[in-house]
C-alpha cells in the first residue's frame, strides 16, 4: 500500500513565563474581540442593508479599528492571530450556509475557548524551540513524544483550557505508518452499558469516566456556587471545577483514543450506525449517560484514522432495525422495548439484542460496500411512493440561511 501524506496536529504542553503568559492573555481577549466586532459588522449589514461582508471586508474594517484610539490596544499583540480569526468566522459562515452548522454565536470571555492561531510568518522553529510573535524567549515546551522526522510546523495554536492548562498545537506533515492489510470486517453497535459490541460478539465496557468522578464534581461546583461573584476565591473555585472535568474529558479521550486506533488496526472494513446524538440527548433519563458515551467523538476518531491509514468506515443508515432484525433468518420483529436484551426469533435462534445488532449492522454494510444495497427500511411518503435511502456518509446539519454567500 502505498504511503500517504495528512496533515497531522501534535498537541504539547507548555509552561509560559509570567511575561509570556501575559502577553497571550491579550491576544486571547483580542482574538475575542476581533470575532466578535466582525461577527457583530456581517449581521448588521446584512440585517439592516441587505449588503454582503466577506473576509477581505471584515480584514479592512480591521485595518480601521487598529487606527482608531478606542482599539489602539490591537496593535500591541500579533496581527497574525487577529486575521486568522476573521478566516476562522469566515469558515464558520461557510459551513452555515451549507447547512452543516448553526448561525454563528458571539465569543464569552468565561465560556468560550482560548486559543490563537500564528502561521509561519508569526513564529519560529529552530532546533526544537518554538518562538512566536512578540515574544523574546523560546517556550517552555514539554516533548512527549518526537515531531515527524524532516517535518516542520506550518501553523501553531496556543490555548489554554479551563483548568488553566497551556497547550500549544503544532500542525506537521505527516507519513503514517501504515499497518498491513487485512481482510477482516467488523460491525460496532453503540451503546451505554457496553460502549461498543462488535459483530465478533466482544462487548467493550463502558468505563463511565463522568459517574466515576461525578461526586468530585458535584462537590467543586457547590463550593463554586457559594463564591461571591467577581472575588478571588470564585476564580480559584472555578478553576478547581474546571481541573475536575479537565480530568473526566481526559480519560474519556484517552480511552477512545486506544480503542479506535485498536479497531482501525485489526480491520480492513468497519460499518457503524449513523447515530442523532443530538436528538437522543432530549431523552432526559439517558441524557447523561449518553454524553459521557461520547459516541460522536468516538465516531470522528474513526474518520480520521480510517482515512489516514487506508480503511473502509461504513456508516448505516439510522433507521435500519438493525435490534429487531433476526441475523439468522431475516424476520423483522415487531416493538422491543430497550429493557429486552435477549429475544428469541420464531425460527429458534436466540439472540443477545447488542450482539444480533451489531452483526446486522455489519452484514447492512457489506452489502452497501459490494453492490450499492439501500440499507433503509422502506417507508411511505405522503404522496404515497415508496422510499429507499441508502447513508455512507456523516449528514449534514440543518438550518436556515440568513445571508446569501458572500
Amino acid at each position: 500500500m502505498a504511503a500517504i501524506h495528512v496533515k497531522r496536529a501534535f498537541k504539547y504542553r507548555f509552561y509560559p513565563t509570567d511575561a509570556q503568559a501575559a502577553e497571550l492573555s491579550r491576544t486571547f481577549g483580542c482574538v475575542r474581540k476581533v470575532y466578535n466586532m466582525a461577527l457583530q459588522a456581517r449581521t448588521e449589514a446584512w440585517t439592516l442593508r441587505q449588503e454582503r461582508v466577506n473576509y477581505n471586508a471584515t480584514s479592512a474594517m480591521l485595518t480601521a479599528w487598529k487606527k482608531s484610539e478606542e482599539l489602539a490596544y490591537l496593535c500591541e499583540v500579533s496581527s497574525v492571530p487577529l486575521q486568522q480569526a476573521l478566516r476562522h468566522l469566515q469558515g464558520a459562515f461557510t459551513n452555515f450556509w451549507q447547512q452543516r452548522a448553526k448561525y454563528p454565536t458571539f465569543k464569552s470571555r468565561k465560556k468560550s475557548r482560548k486559543s490563537a492561531e500564528y502561521t509561519s510568518s508569526a513564529f519560529r522553529f529552530r532546533d526544537g524551540r518554538l518562538t512566536l510573535a512578540k515574544m523574546a524567549d523560546p517556550l517552555d515546551i514539554v516533548w512527549s513524544r518526537p515531531l515527524p522526522e524532516g517535518s516542520t510546523p506550518t501553523t501553531v495554536t496556543v490555548s489554554q483550557d479551563a483548568a488553566g492548562r497551556w497547550f500549544v498545537s503544532l500542525l506537521c506533515d505527516d507519513r503514517p505508518v501504515m499497518p498491513e492489510a487485512v481482510n477482516v470486517a467488523v460491525g460496532i453497535d453503540a451503546g451505554i452499558t457496553s460502549l461498543a459490541t462488535l459483530s465478533t460478539g466482544e462487548k467493550i465496557t463502558n468505563p463511565r469516566h463522568e459517574r466515576k468522578d461525578r461526586e468530585r464534581l458535584a462537590r467543586a461546583q457547590r463550593v463554586l456556587a457559594r463564591k461571591v461573584k467577581g472575588s478571588n476565591n470564585r476564580a480559584k473555585a472555578r478553576l478547581k471545577v474546571g481541573r475536575a472535568c479537565a480530568r473526566i474529558a481526559d480519560r474519556r479521550r484517552d480511552f477512545l483514543h486506544k480503542l479506535t486506533t485498536r479497531l482501525v488496526r485489526e480491520n480492513q472494513t468497519i460499518v457503524i450506525e449513523d447515530l442523532t446524538v443530538r436528538n437522543m440527548l432530549k431523552n432526559r433519563k439517558l441524557s447523561r449517560a449518553i454524553s459521557d458515551a461520547s459516541w460522536t467523538e468516538m465516531r470522528s476518531m474513526l474518520e480520521y484514522k480510517a482515512d489516514w491509514y487506508g480503511r473502509e468506515l461504513i456508516t448505516v443508515d439510522r433507521w435500519f432495525p438493525s435490534s429487531k432484525l433476526c441475523s439468522v433468518c431475516g424476520t423483522l420483529q415487531g416493538r422491543m422495548p430497550l429493557n429486552v436484551r435477549t429475544w428469541t426469533c420464531d425460527c429458534g435462534a436466540t439472540h443477545d439484542r447488542d450482539v444480533n445488532a451489531a452483526k446486522n449492522i455489519l452484514a447492512a454494510g457489506l452489502a452497501v460496500a459490494a453492490c450499492g444495497d439501500g440499507v433503509r427500511p422502506q417507508r411511505n411518503l405522503p404522496s404515497g411512493q415508496r422510499s429507499v435511502k441508502q447513508e455512507t456518509s456523516r449528514p449534514q446539519r440543518s438550518g436556515a440561511a440568513a445571508q446569501p454567500r458572500g
